[in-house]
């Protein structure tokens, strides 16, 4: 095989896979099998015949694979309304305080007795006293389901993307009912196996939070980790190694080849009926293969067993396999199996980092010192050719994350996880010789997460650009490459130039006298931004609910911070009630010299001051000013802030929850002046939005706040029908995602982007 035998196929295949993940909607089916048919005839066409055939293979596979995904997904006419399924529990259950969350993976569904085309997982929750799910369980259950369905704001997680990624089809909650009954005992599975070592290690360390630690590196089971954990994480730069990551499973690798050693060592006749490098690879393929499979086998997993098991097949026929050979088989196996892989973060950051790491360590000094050379020059490889693509998917990155890792890296995989492993093995054979050695791995883990807290809290530890472009992206990781050129490439140093699309990209901020009013995607809730020229409002913050998700961290504080946001000045709870001021603390925790205010400051966790109307503040030309609303004592949503922003070009007023009882002194207060954009009152319930109200502020826009098939069906139908009655057009974010509306000074407010339409995929509900 040539030496660019598998690389030119493995990258062309990828690009074919990568090109369609951008398309926003797929062929029909028989197109993509006339597009193979024709990669089928290419592949007889010479060199660039055959690589030009990978490519079109790439987008013929991805585009059916797609395809066929999308159409497993629950059929529309069947959301909102209850399904009868039998499947079995996939993954570990998560138990929390409000329900337990599993994957349920559907083998037969019907609504009613008509026999429904469900195949696929569904992502389940079961409230109100949910019973033990062990893990491969069968049971048959009553479902409420809807298509997978996620919120889209600047800088957020896109959950409709996950969903199509780890094939799940639907996503609901478990109906009471008689019929909800496990179906038989679960029989051996891996992940009853994981379950069991990870209850075996809860029982035998006293400290929960040492446990939850140990539990990750032994089986992969992040369930007890909070999100303060994946924050200190995140500021280290070590999400990879909370979870068992493609290294530990080398490591893993290793032990079979040491054991492997040892056997031959003590049985030195052995090598007359097997070669000893060839019982050295199949036992290294054997450990990692039982160890990636009590991980869960993740994508980095995946990739690190296939690169063994090429090693090992190249050993046992004495074949020589190098490395970036290994890696392009690797690469083109994952994308043969599953090219809906290549939409994870996961998948980019592994196959990525994995060729970093052998483009620019390829040199390496002899005995410590080359060992620990390689190792500090790897982690800063890592951290600066991983750091556009972890501002890609992340939003954020590490600045002490080269330093975390040169410490985690060596201690967490060489002492940590051995020990760990010796555990797991002693767990099995002789459980009572595994509690000092889970002992003594928890007081290691405590001493290394000890050391991460603190390094979390220096500066730069969690490091935050604006939303990085594509172009930004691909300068910077070329940037990254040619900066770790061996020595004698010329100018390296101009790589570092190549970084600066990334970190300072063009902001798109409001010029003076004229404003940004963005209104957030946060389901059932509020939240909107006002950006002048200098200062930022956040009013609301969405909804914190029991289960520990809050919008303020997964919403609001991601958004800002792609929008190119470091400071906000006045922080606003309308009022007190969950959906607008669950997520307000986490914000305020995030900008803590910013002003606040509420309507109902008595009920809020955090200290805030009183509304008092007729307080203004004056921002560059633009006035922010306190409208008169309800009176203590009254109703809670007749006691919303209301602010009116004006700006020279337009204005836009934040009404919150109020009713149609206290809208006419809020009309009343608003003078004649520019254009008005409405966000439209308690998210369009049939209480508010009177006609009247609607008369007095004739807006040019209304904006609706309001989750996908709202369980309080918000916006109620009348009340957008009198919008409509009057001439004003309206957005609802269930249906665009985050909207964004400029005000400029010298021009009429207009729409400048809503988020569905800006990411639009094949994918996209």
């Amino acid at each position: 095989m040539r030496e660019d035998g598998a690389l030119v196929p493995a990258v062309m295949l990828l690009l074919g896979v990568l090109a369609v993940q951008w398309w926003v909607a797929l062929p029909p089916a028989w197109l993509c099998g006339v597009g193979a048919l024709v990669a089928l005839v290419l592949f007889r066409c010479g060199r660039y015949g055959r690589a030009l055939a990978w490519c079109l293979l790439g987008v013929a596979w991805a585009c059916w694979r797609g395809g066929t995904a999308m159409d497993a997904r629950l059929p529309r006419d069947r959301e909102g309304q209850d399904v009868y399924v039998v499947g079995r529990v996939v993954d570990l259950p998560l138990v929390r305080d409000d329900a337990t969350g599993f994957l349920l993976d559907v083998e037969e569904a019907r609504f009613g007795s008509t026999p429904l085309a469900l195949r696929g997982r569904v992502r389940v929750n079961w409230y109100n006293d949910a019973p033990d799910i062990p893990p491969c369980s069968r049971w048959q259950l009553t479902l409420r389901l809807k298509r997978p369905r996620g919120m889209l704001n600047p800088g957020g997680a896109d959950s409709e993307r996950s969903a199509l990624e780890r094939h799940i089809v639907a996503v609901g909650y478990v109906r009471n009912g008689a019929g909800n009954e496990q179906r038989g005992s679960p029989g051996f599975c891996v992940n009853a196996v994981r379950q069991a070592i990870s209850q075996g290690i809860a029982a035998r360390v006293d400290d929960p939070h040492d446990a939850a630690l140990l539990q990750t590196f032994s089986v992969s089971d992040t369930r007890g980790l909070s999100q303060r954990d994946w924050e200190v994480a995140r500021a280290n730069g070590i999400p990879h190694l909370i979870a068992i990551s493609g290294f530990h499973v080398g490591v893993a690798a290793l032990f079979g080849v040491w054991f492997a050693r040892f056997i031959y060592l003590l049985f030195p006749r052995l090598g007359l009926r097997l070669p000893r490098v060839q019982a050295q690879a199949a036992l290294a393929m054997l450990v990692a293969g039982v160890y990636g499979a009590l991980a869960g086998f993740g994508l980095p997993t995946v990739r690190t067993l296939l690169m063994i098991g090429i090693v090992a097949l190249a050993r046992c026929s004495r074949r020589h396999a190098n490395g970036p050979q290994t890696l392009a088989v690797a690469l083109m196996a994952v994308l043969v199996a599953d090219p809906l892989s290549a939409l994870s973060a996961g998948f980019w950051l592994s196959f990525i980092g994995v060729a970093f790491l052998m483009a620019c360590m390829n040199t390496r000094g002899r005995g410590l010192r080359g060992f620990l050379h390689e190792l500090s020059s790897g982690q800063l490889v890592m951290t600066l050719s991983l750091l556009p693509l972890t501002m890609w998917f992340f939003g954020e990155s590490s600045l002490v994350g080269a330093l975390s890792n040169l410490i985690a890296v060596p201690f967490v995989s060489f002492v940590i996880v051995p020990v760990t492993l010796v555990g797991m093995i002693l767990l099995g054979l002789c459980p009572s010789l595994a509690q000092p050695v889970f002992w003594c791995a928890a007081w290691l883990a405590h001493a290394q997460w000890w050391l991460l807290e603190r390094m979390a809290t220096w500066p730069g530890a969690h490091w935050y650009l604006p939303e990085v472009g594509g172009w930004a992206l691909l300068f910077a990781t070329l940037g990254a490459l040619w900066l770790f050129m061996p020595r004698g490439m010329p100018m390296r140093w101009l790589g570092g130039l190549l970084f600066l699309p990334l970190l300072f990209p063009p902001r798109d901020v409001p010029v003076a006298g004229g404003f940004q009013l963005w209104m957030l995607d946060v389901g059932q809730g509020l939240s909107m931004l006002v950006r002048t020229e200098h200062h930022v409002l956040v009013y609301d913050a969405g909804a914190r609910y029991p289960s520990d998700f809050d919008l303020g961290e997964a919403a609001v504080l991601p958004s800002l911070h792609a929008l190119g946001i470091g400071r906000v000045d006045l922080i606003v709870a309308s009022h007190a009630d969950n959906d607008h001021a669950g997520g307000v603390p986490a914000v305020a925790a995030a900008f803590p010299e910013a002003e606040r205010i509420s309507g109902e400051p008595e009920r809020l966790p955090i200290p805030m001051a009183p509304c008092e109307p007729g307080k203004r503040w004056q921002w560059e030309g633009v006035t922010v000013r306190i409208l008169p609303s309800g009176r203590e004592g009254g109703p809670a949503n007749d006691r919303s802030c209301v602010l009116l922003v004006e700006g020279k070009g337009g204005r836009a007023l934040l009404t919150g929850d109020i009713s149609a009882a206290v809208e006419p002194a809020v009309a009343a207060a608003i003078p004649h002046g520019p254009p008005l954009v409405l966000s439209v009152p308690h998210h369009g319930s049939k209480t508010s939005s009177s006609v009247g109200f609607i008369q007095s502020t004739s807006p040019t826009l209304a904006l609706v706040s309001a989750g996908w098939r709202s369980r309080f069906h918000h916006p109620n139908a009348a009340v957008m029908q009198r919008y409509d009655d009057a001439g004003v057009p309206w957005l609802n974010t269930a249906t665009a995602g985050a909207i964004q509306v400029d005000l400029p000074p010298d021009g009429a407010p207009h729409v400048s982007e809503t988020w569905r339409q800006r990411q639009s995929r094949y994918w996209r509900e």
